[in-house]
């Protein structure tokens, strides 16, 4: 399992950066308690590619792919994205508000961003993800954990039923749960 370093600043240190305009400040005193799992694939279905990067840096060229026309416009982020290969990508500080939950609700509380991370993993919701995706989950959720105050991992489609379907079947909860030590 890789080692993670959260620096002063919110970034991972060993995190390769590709920062997102599409966040903003936390309010005053709000700490992320919440640790938010999704999945993503641009084009959807195939992996490698600059799409989702392209996305969360309004880079997307919406003639390049048909479903990025369905897209264009769309300002999201994530705080991180963690690839087949487990490479990890950070887009935005811990210390910010990503855009990656949208109209949300976790345990009566509305606006999912305001308290949480965001974490996608590149997948979708009809194949399994990759060891080296969980082995770095489990590192940069312990990291996160050590440093702030996170109480619960939950997914995206726990938060926003019937809108969202991910991190979906294929997400093995026990696994996560057992190595990151989050309860939902």
């Amino acid at each position: 399992m890789p080692s993670l370093t959260l620096l002063p600043d919110g970034w991972i240190q060993q995190a390769r950066c590709v920062p997102s305009p599409n966040c903003d400040e936390r309010s005053e005193g709000v700490q992320p308690e919440l640790l938010v799992i999704h999945n993503i694939s641009l084009p959807p279905y195939r992996y490698g590619g600059k799409g989702v990067e392209q996305l969360f840096t309004n880079r997307l060229n919406p003639a390049e792919h048909p479903f990025y026309a369905t897209i264009d416009g769309l300002r999201v982020s994530s705080h991180f994205f963690i690839r087949r290969n487990g490479e990890l990508v950070q887009c935005v500080s811990v210390h910010r508000r990503a855009w990656h939950a949208g109209v949300s609700s976790w345990q009566g509380r509305e606006r999912c961003n305001d308290f949480s991370i965001g974490v996608e993993l590149e997948g979708c919701d009809f194949e399994p993800f990759s060891a080296a995706q969980y082995g770095m989950l489990t590192a940069l959720a312990n990291t996160l954990k050590a440093a702030l105050p996170l109480r619960a991992m939950t997914g995206h489609e726990h938060i926003a039923p019937g809108r969202k379907t991910d991190p979906g079947p294929f997400f093995d909860w026990p696994r996560a749960r057992r190595a990151i030590d989050l309860p939902g």
